[in-house]
């Protein structure tokens, strides 16, 4: 048995090894160490001097433990016992059947909003030339995805997209050498953030490792650190992944990859899926099914279709946003999901609808056109009551019909689980009845119209074949079900009893047998007491001697002359006869038999299942679209929100908009009523009109209402400045979302609003470090705001909230200033800037498109009132001390606060105001602030090391700094 153990081990040394012994999953040696740590299992040992470690868990049981090592980030092997023990005298055989990953696991506990990514990316190219694929999947539902990236921001493209699906594991190549391309492809962090502004500290492994198949912490299977390779790129392209696993190079060649993905989806053809001209993406989708195919994850018939999306197909949100933004999760952990805007919208009536609500918030559409049909069909559903609320009854009942697939496709369904699908398949016709009743395109579409997605059929014809016409119901799949599996099953095989009577005669005929075999049992039993006058004489079973007659002591004189002794107990004999022994066989024959009939009807079952997987997977992705438009119609309805108008120009404009969370939260806990707020804003497209220089005294003294002959009729960018705590943030976020939820086909809590379609939206809000990689809160911060300058465009939604207050007053607020022209000048994205920098309001004057908004706030006899109302102008103080009274500051301490306010307050606007007097030419001067990074020749320094200062004579010294000042002269 340990011979199969150390050939299992020796195939799969990165795995923590189970292997099934009798009732137990056992592991030895460091394996069970590592597993007894992690799981605080008892540590045994298989001898007396404890060299030998070990710990098992039961077999019935592991799936719980196991899911407790992979969301550790362990890859675990199961090593199952390939045949039965009662039918072998040899020791019985052993084989690793599955190697379960953190990304190919199918996690019960995962929530149904949640998917479980496995990520691929390939590389090829350098530079300008860079090609960047990733490959998205996850194996509980089936979802396939590839993108491509091209360029010099391919990496921050590629880390926007890692950041938002989160992978619990990632595969890279182990030298990044993808179609012969050159080391080094994946920047450093110095290189990311210089060239293309994106955040560094990326790709960590659960201890900071690349593991090349391996668990976490072995660091014997650390890649060699070389320029390219996945270990040498810590600080590069994957900020929180925890687990990743480099394969061999060969993997990622496309002659390998390519033609594998093709025929895992049966296709001779990857045009008609969108991958034409997208060999990376296709590399990095084929790596992937090479690790599922290496891991034995069993069959993958429901993966049988990839779908390529384009980056910039949809409103972009980088990994920043998302979090500052909390759409779907917190902003800190321990906090309750109600703060996030998934949870407030959240009314999904199925698990698929709430996980294309959380992809939809994570990448809300950009197309007018998709977004105006989401919006006819929630204003249809939203104003009719019955047809809404038919089709959200229609739903219920309807289980996670992805998740099911995916456990049939990988042989984890018991009978349970497909009658369970039987039960979700029973709901679609009323569904489909249900949504038919609408009117509008979009609906029509979803219940009537063809399917979007194709096929290539790979014929020189270059005709296409699609899954299906309209909404399917699948009435067929639903009947073969129950008609051949029983309404309550068993929860396994052994306890028989699955299939209906009437599927198959000889399985009925078995039965009848084991029923007639039992009786004729009891016959035996009754007569046997008869015989011998021993009345309690019973025929009894059990799996090691089958059936038997049990006679106690008292009675054993009793027993005749032609019973069979089998086994002599302290208090009983227990006796076989010729009858018995033939009733045995053939009762135990029959329920084998039976058992072998049932679990082949089951598989012929499972298999018309998956045959049918890309008819179920397009019902899925439909039922999810009705369940989103029927949870936005929901929304709207309930909470009176309006459908905004979107359009193609630069505007954000709402009316009396309120933030959609605040206001639910300030609802359910009594708090009182949101104040609502409005603003217009509209970006710049161009027109010299529209970008005043800074010598132009006309912009700088009187900012016109408009900007005339260049289409933009207001401000792009709004300062906002008002009380801590007066609700700036709020304002920002608010903002954010509305837009967010525009553009995902939602209508919005407001009482009207315009918006231009927005590209991206950046944010720069709060104040977080990341000591561990060698980042200060300040640097964090500047990082962020490079990442904005550096990539966002006149589209575009900018939040910056208290911009520079992580350094020197004067270095924060110049690098504030600095930054708001540069968004004025060069980029005239919609832009919302929330600052205490009180200086900043004089911008106003010197810029056409910036106007001051100010939060508004009472001074009472009893301290500061909060009005949190927005309105025009600046603020002209901030009441910091006021807020630092509220948190119960010492009264001295706050009285010499004031003091030192007003001196500086003083100082201050008495040098801005001398400096704007002077001109920006004067304000153009040499700076006088220390530079860090200024060389010095490492040459002038070893002279002046040398120099005896004792011996020298003035002359000298006098023609030294001569020399040493033609040096500096040169080198300059």
């Amino acid at each position: 048995m340990m011979r199969q153990y150390y050939a299992a081990k020796e195939a799969h040394p990165d795995c923590l090894m189970m292997c099934r012994i009798g009732d137990f999953y056992e592991l030895f040696y460091e394996d069970a160490i590592v597993a007894s740590r992690e799981l605080q299992l008892t540590l045994t040992a298989r001898d007396r001097e404890k060299k030998q470690p070990m710990c098992g868990v039961p077999f019935h049981a592991a799936e719980q433990y196991i899911q407790r090592l992979l969301r550790k980030g362990y890859r675990v092997a199961l090593c199952d016992q390939m045949e039965d023990p009662k039918l072998t005298k040899k020791i019985v055989r052993r084989e690793v059947t599955r190697v379960l990953t953190p990304g190919t696991a199918v996690d019960a506990a995962l929530g149904a909003e949640q998917s479980n990514w496995l990520a691929s990316v390939a590389a090829s190219g350098a530079g300008a030339e860079t090609r960047v694929g990733l490959a998205l999947l996850d194996l509980s539902t089936g979802e396939f995805r590839a993108m491509e990236f091209a360029g010099a921001t391919a990496w921050t493209q590629l880390s926007d997209e890692l950041g938002q699906a989160r992978p619990a594991e990632l595969l890279v190549a182990e030298g990044m050498g993808v179609g012969g391309a050159s080391s080094g492809l994946l920047p450093t962090l110095r290189e990311g953030a210089a060239k293309n502004g994106a955040p560094g500290g990326l790709l960590p492994t659960l201890h900071g490792e690349t593991v090349k198949d391996g668990a976490p912490g072995d660091t014997s299977q650390v890649s060699e650190s070389r320029p390219g390779a996945p270990g040498s790129v810590g600080e590069a392209a994957f900020e929180g992944v925890r687990t990743r696993t480099a394969l061999e190079d060969w993997v990622y060649a496309a002659e390998y990859a390519v033609p594998l993905l093709r025929r895992q989806l049966g296709v001779l053809s990857l045009e008609g899926m969108g991958l034409g001209g997208h060999e990376t993406a296709a590399v990095a989708a084929g790596a992937l099914v090479h690790y599922l195919q290496k891991t034995m994850q069993g069959g993958l018939e429901h993966i049988d279709a990839i779908r390529f999306h384009a980056h910039d197909e949809g409103l972009t949100l980088d990994a920043v946003s998302v979090r500052n933004l909390e759409l779907v999760e917190p902003l800190f952990s321990g906090e309750s999901a109600q703060t996030t805007l998934f949870h407030t919208l959240d009314a999904c009536a199925t698990p698929m609808g709430k996980r294309l609500l959380r992809a939809t918030l994570l990448r809300p559409a950009a197309e007018l056109g998709e977004i105006e049909a989401r919006l006819d069909a929630v204003g249809e559903a939203a104003g009719d009551l019955r047809g809404r609320e038919g089709v959200r009854r229609a739903m219920n009942g309807l289980l996670d019909l992805e998740r099911l697939l995916g456990r049939v496709a990988l042989d984890s369904a018991g009978p349970r689980e497909v009658m369970a699908l039987a039960g979700t398949l029973g709901c679609l016709p009323r569904l489909r009845e249900a949504v038919a009743g609408f009117r509008a395109k979009r609906w029509r579409e979803l219940a009537t119209g063809k399917s979007s997605t194709e096929i290539s059929t790979g014929e020189s014809t270059g005709q296409s074949t699609r899954f299906c016409t309209g909404f399917d119901a699948m009435e067929d799949l639903h009947e073969r079900i129950v008609k051949t599996i029983v309404e309550e099953p068993p929860v396994s095989f052994a306890e028989g009893g699955v299939i209906r009577a009437g599927v198959d005669a000889e399985l009925d005929e078995l039965r009848e047998l084991g029923r007639s075999g039992r009786q004729a049992l009891a016959a035996i039993e009754e007569r046997e007491r008869q015989r011998t006058g021993i009345g309690s004489l019973k025929v009894r079973f059990n799996s090691v001697f089958g059936y038997y007659l049990e006679v106690t002591k008292a009675n054993s004189r009793s027993v005749p002359a032609d019973y069979e002794r089998k086994q002599t107990l302290v208090n009983a004999e227990r006796f076989t006869t010729p009858e018995l022994k033939e009733y045995e066989t053939k009762i135990l024959t029959a329920q084998e038999r039976s058992g072998e009939i049932e679990r082949r009807i089951f598989a012929e079952l499972r298999r018309q299942l998956l045959d049918a997987a890309g008819r179920m997977r397009e019902t899925a992705r439909r039922v999810a679209e009705i369940d989103l438009l029927a949870c936005f119609a929901h929304q709207a309805a309930l909470r009176g929100w309006v459908r905004p108008e979107i359009e193609e120009s630069g505007v954000l404009e709402f009316v009396a908009g309120r933030h959609p969370v605040v206001e639910r939260r300030m609802e359910e806990a009594g708090g009182g009523r949101f104040v609502p707020n409005s603003i217009s804003l509209e970006g710049w497209m161009g027109g010299s009109a529209g970008k005043p220089t800074y010598g132009d005294k006309t912009a700088m003294n009187g900012a016109p209402d408009s900007v005339v002959d260049s289409g933009v009729p207001g401000a792009s960018i709004a300062l906002i400045t008002g009380p801590n705590m007066g609700g700036k943030s709020t304002y920002l976020r608010q903002a954010a979302l509305l837009v967010v939820m525009a553009q995902s086909g939602c209508f919005v809590p407001a009482e009207r609003m315009r918006l231009g379609l927005v590209d991206r939206i950046y944010t720069r809000i709060g104040a977080s470090d990341n000591v561990a990689r060698g980042r200060s809160t300040f640097m964090v911060e500047m990082t962020e705001t490079a990442a904005i300058l550096n990539t966002a465009t006149a589209r575009s939604l900018v939040l910056l909230d208290e911009m520079g207050r992580g350094t020197a007053t004067y270095d924060g607020l110049s690098l504030a200033w600095a930054t708001v022209e540069f968004l004025h000048e060069k980029i005239g994205a919609r832009t919302l800037f929330a600052t205490h920098y009180h200086e900043l309001t004089l911008l106003e004057e010197r810029l056409a498109r910036l106007k001051n908004l100010r939060v508004t706030a009472k001074e009472t006899a009893g301290g500061i009132v909060f009005l949190h109302t927005v309105e025009a102008g600046a603020a002209n103080k901030s009441y910091g001390i006021d807020v630092a009274k509220l948190a119960g500051l010492p009264g001295s301490v706050l009285a010499r606060a004031r003091e030192v306010l007003k001196l500086h307050e003083r100082a201050e606007t008495q040098q801005v105001g001398a400096a704007l007097a002077r001109g920006v030419g004067e304000m153009s001067a040499p700076a006088m602030q220390m530079t860090m990074f200024t060389p010095l020749s490492q040459k002038i320094v070893d002279r002046l090391a040398e120099v005896d200062l004792d011996g020298l004579t003035p002359r000298e010294a006098l023609n030294l700094l001569a020399e040493l000042q033609r040096e500096l002269g040169a080198g300059s």
